[in-house]
């Protein structure tokens, strides 16, 4: 369904009845926004994980079930407004109803392959080492040879001697 102008209503009626996991998510290219309308049938629990680049937020649709977190259960209802920090180890559960909810979050870049743009090749044709280049906070490589700061978390680069 096109996300221009949609309803819950319309998410799940047109969903089949005992469909689970993301009923609908957001599409188009040129966003910079992901959000998707979850299912879960009555007592499921996904597997806890740790999203390490992304905070979340959660909104409870229908149903009822908990987010667990941090060492704590939060009960989920309708209307519940949680934000998830990335980092964070967490796991949701449905409660005997079942549980439907939303995800929205910031868009995770797509892979893309290009050639370096003015790279110094060294003998034998091969390009310039990037670990200087990589974040050790989220392992982004900097676009610029001579970035100080990582463009997607802001944490300082590795300093070294190769860096220009």
């Amino acid at each position: 369904m096109p996300a221009a102008r949609i309803t819950f209503a319309d998410v799940l009626a047109a969903a089949a009845p005992d469909a689970t996991g993301a009923l609908w998510r957001l599409e188009g290219a040129a966003r910079q926004l992901d959000s998707n309308v979850i299912r879960l049938r009555p007592g499921a629990r996904g597997d806890a994980y740790v999203e390490s680049d992304l905070d979340v937020l959660l909104v409870v649709v229908e149903g009822h079930g908990t987010l667990h977190r941090a060492g704590t259960d939060e009960e989920l209802a309708p209307g519940t407004l949680l934000f998830v920090p990335r980092g964070e180890r967490r796991a949701v559960s449905a409660g005997e109803d079942g549980l439907v909810y939303v995800t929205a979050h910031r868009r995770r870049p797509g892979m893309t392959i290009r050639r370096a743009e003015n790279a110094v090749r060294a003998e034998g044709g091969e390009a310039p080492c990037l670990l200087p280049r990589v974040c050790a906070e989220c392992g982004r490589a900097a676009d610029d040879p001579s970035a100080l700061f990582c463009g997607r978390c802001g944490e300082r680069l590795p300093e070294t001697e190769i860096r220009p």
